[in-house]
This record gives structure tokens, sequence and C-alpha cells, in this order.
């Protein structure tokens, strides 16, 4: 029986957590989708084969959109409904960190480790993204999580699922080709230290299978290196992105209040220290390896993949590798008080932000029932420059056909006006087609808008009123909801 007071603790506990999941997540799951999540909804609606994806980032090449195919059968196309896998997923997330703090680091650290999901941005938001990244972080944490247990207790069950779940990692995201070293270096280290009971023999198995199960998928992994600078456009990753990808501020500072408390408290570190060698080569290995791998590939191949998103299922790793710091000084009986305190200044910082309720930065719905709005009951053309990096020629062109992956926001949020569709950059074949298109349909009609991301936007309007036949003309700007805008042209009275 749980003692009066650890009932109370834990019934608050439970409160702060389902506070911070209404604040940080359901909050979120009816906003509009942002722009990668149009891609999800353009895909279950046209289908990974649909032949303007073959412009795209190997959008076929993941299991991830069985999941709101599903959720979308059940509950009918919505936001919410695409976005409640990744919920879900990451509710699950949350449930493994708990059960590896407490077998890696102390019984009662688990609650705290649940907490501290909450701050990174790259964690807190898959649970709202219906994109894979919140399904590949579930799985990275499942294969984790039961490879501990087989390595534990030597059931072959264990083994087997923990097969099944490194085998379908990749299948999520090829991206995340780096983290089975993770799976391969925590097992060393146990063999090594005779901290296990599985024999080698055992182990060749299991990893046979997983590899056997990879071969498939490593031409197309491969292909990645060449693929990846056609659709990220990042600048290279300078010591402040490596600093905050890393969680380096966070973790130091977590380091340094548990410090200052061991002190007020009067204990010495190491008084209940219980990570063991190969569990503290696991958190690193988990924190480190992802993010270094895909630094070194943009570093050396020239290739932009050190971004959060890709290294996202390396997060949960950092947060253990924070909570173990907290644990090299922090009495045990308090952890679950660290945990009260850590939930209550989110929740205080989550809910002092303004806007209130949140929301995101991308409101494709609301620019689009703007644009609506803007044109009902008159005949303003509409000039759409992609959004997508990968509008350009040969994939682009002025005879594009709608829908396309091109422009999946407006196949998300249709525009009920004439459109005419202009590529992501002002080159050459976009710049004589909107030539062609001032002269035959912008300058009779005397008004028009543009919309889109704000960058596409700038860059066009720019060009317009670069050109001649636009010097007695003007714009002002609609709208801005977040990265998209709203520009109206209009000639001088």
């Amino acid at each position: 029986m749980l003692s009066d007071s650890r009932r109370y603790s834990t019934a608050l506990l439970v409160f702060l957590l389902a506070a911070c999941i209404v604040r940080f997540w359901l909050f979120l799951l009816p906003e509009s989708f942002w722009l990668d999540e149009t891609v999800t909804a353009f895909v279950l609606r046209h289908g990974a084969s649909h032949p303007s994806l073959a412009a795209g980032p190997r959008l076929d090449q993941t299991i991830y959109y069985w999941l709101p195919r599903a959720s979308q059968a059940i509950l009918g196309f919505s936001e919410l409904s695409l976005r409640l896998p990744s919920l879900i997923a990451t509710l699950v997330s949350l449930l493994l960190t708990a059960r590896i703090a407490s077998r890696l680091i102390h019984p009662d650290a688990a609650w705290f480790a649940v907490f501290l999901c909450f701050i990174p941005h790259e964690f807190a938001r898959q649970a709202t993204d219906a994109r894979p990244y919140g399904l590949g972080t579930a799985l990275a944490l499942a294969a984790v999580w039961l490879l501990i247990r087989w390595l534990d207790k030597g059931r072959w069950p264990d083994g087997l699922l923990f097969a099944i779940a490194a085998a379908a990692l990749v299948r999520v995201h090829l991206i995340y080709w780096p983290f089975y070293a993770v799976f391969m270096v925590y097992p060393g280290i146990r063999w090594w230290r005779r901290e296990t009971a599985v024999s080698r023999r055992a182990a060749f198995g299991v990893f046979a299978v997983i590899a056997a199960s990879l071969v498939p998928v490593i031409p197309i992994t491969l292909s990645l290196f060449s693929e990846a600078r056609q659709h990220v456009v990042v600048a290279p990753p300078t010591w402040g992105n490596v600093v905050s990808g890393l969680q380096l501020p966070l973790l130091a500072a977590l380091g340094a209040a548990s410090w200052f408390a061991a002190k007020f408290l009067h204990r010495a570190p190491r008084e209940n220290k219980a990570i063991t060698l190969s569990g503290a080569a696991l958190l690193a290995m988990w924190w480190l390896w992802q993010p270094f791998c895909l630094l070194a590939v943009s570093l050396i191949a020239g290739t932009p993949v050190f971004l959060p998103r890709y290294f996202s299922l390396a997060i949960p790793g950092m947060m253990l590798a924070g909570v173990a710091a907290v644990g090299y000084f922090l009495p045990a009986r308090m952890w679950r008080p660290a945990a009260m305190v850590l939930a209550t200044g989110i929740l205080i910082v989550g809910f002092s932000k303004e806007p209130f309720p949140p929301t995101r930065n991308s409101h494709w719905r609301e620019a689009a029932q703007a644009v609506n709005d803007a044109v009902r009951n008159a005949d303003m053309p509409v000039i759409c420059p992609s959004p997508f990096v990968e509008a350009r020629s040969p994939a682009w062109s002025p005879n594009y056909i709608l829908p396309g992956f091109l422009y999946a926001h407006l196949d998300a949020y249709p525009i009920h006006a004439a459109i005419f569709l202009l590529p992501a950059r002002a080159e050459p074949a976009g710049q004589t087609y909107a030539s062609v298109l001032a002269g035959d349909r912008l300058i009779p009609a005397r008004r028009f808008l543009v919309y889109g991301g704000t960058f596409g936007v700038s860059l066009w309007t720019d060009w317009f009123m670069a050109q001649p036949e636009f010097a007695h003309w003007h714009n002002f700007q609609v709208g801005k909801f977040g990265e998209v805008e709203i520009v109206e042209f209009v000639p001088n009275q």
C-alpha cells in the first residue's frame, strides 16, 4: 500500500502532467496545418504514388502514413484526426521515457524525466505534428526499452520485439540510419562487463535479423546524400546551432541547479548514484551519436541535414542524460518534489506566454479564408508562388497541373479564384511566365493578390514592382498570418 503522502504526491503529479498536456498539446491540435503537414494531407488524399510526389523527398518511403490514414477513416479529415496518431505516439514516448529513467537512473526519477521532455521544442511539438517524427521517437524509445529488458532478463519475446521495433525505425524516416549504432554499443558494453545473461549466439541471431531487414533500404538511404540538397535549404550549422541542438544550456542549467540544491541540503555527490557504466554509455550514445553523425554529413559532404527534427529521436537521450546529471547530486527523497517544482515552473512559463491560448506560427487555413474573402464577388487573379524549394524547373512549369505536391497547401485549403502558379524562386522560366501574366491578366484585371509563404511573396512582390509596367502601381499587405502573407497590387489613383 502506498503511504498517504505518496498517494497525494502521485495525484498532484498526475494533475500537473494533465495540465502540461492540455497547455502544450491539446490547445494546438485544432490549429491550422503548417506547410509540411499539408503534404501529409496531400498524400492521404491522393496517395504516395501521385506523379507530382516524384519531386518530393522520398515521401513514399515511410510506414507513418498508415496511422493518420486509419485515424482519418475513423474520424474524418481534419487537423485533429491527422495529428491524433502523433499525440498517441508522444504519450507512449513519455511512458517509455519514464520506464527507462526508472530502470537506469532511479525508480523515482520517472516523473522528473517526463516533465523535462516538455521543455525541448522539437520534442513537445511532435505531439501536434502530422509528420513522422513522433512515431520515430516512440519507436526508438520502444526499441531501447525492449533491448534493456532483453539484456536484463534474457527472454526471447523481448529480443524478438526489439528486432521488430529496430527494423521498423528506419522505415519511419530514412534519416534515422545513424541510430543503429546505439543498439550495438550498449549490449557490447554489457557483455564486456558480464551484465547480461543473453548469449552471444542469441544476440547474433537477433542482430542478423535486423541487418537482413535493413538490406533493402540501404540503396535508398545512401541516395539521401545526393538528394538532401534538393529538399532542404538551410545555412551550414554554426557553433550556436550545435550548442542549442544538443540542449547544452538546458543540461548545464540542470547540473548547476542540482549542485546548488545538494549544497543547500548538505548532501555530498555520489550518495545515491545508481546509474551503471553501461547505462551512462547508453545515454551518452543516445544523446550524441545521431546529432554528430548528421553534423559530420553536413560539414564534410555539404549536405544540410543537421536539423533538430532529423535528430529529434535523440532528444529523450538528452533529457535522460539531464536526469542522470540531476541524480548525481540530488538526494533520492527529493525526486518527486523536484518534479513538482519543474512541472510548476514549466506551467507558469507556458501559461504566461502570449498569445493565449497558444498558437502556431503558420496559419494557412486562416490565410486561405482571407484570400477567399478578398476575391469574393471580384474578378481578382491570385498569384501563388510555391512555398516548396523543389518548385523549380523542370519539376515546375507554367503548365503545372493541380492538385500537385508543389502546391499542397492549395489542396488542403482551397482558394476559390483564378490561380496562377509561380516557382519558389525568380528563375528565368518563372520570370518569363510572370511577364506574360502581367500583360494578359494582371494589368487588365486592375487588381491582383500575391499569396504564399513570406519568402516567396516578398521575392515576387519585389520582382513585380521592379517591372516597368507596374511603375504606376502600389501594393499593400492584406494580411500576415505567421509565415504566410497576402499582398494586394492596385494602380495608383
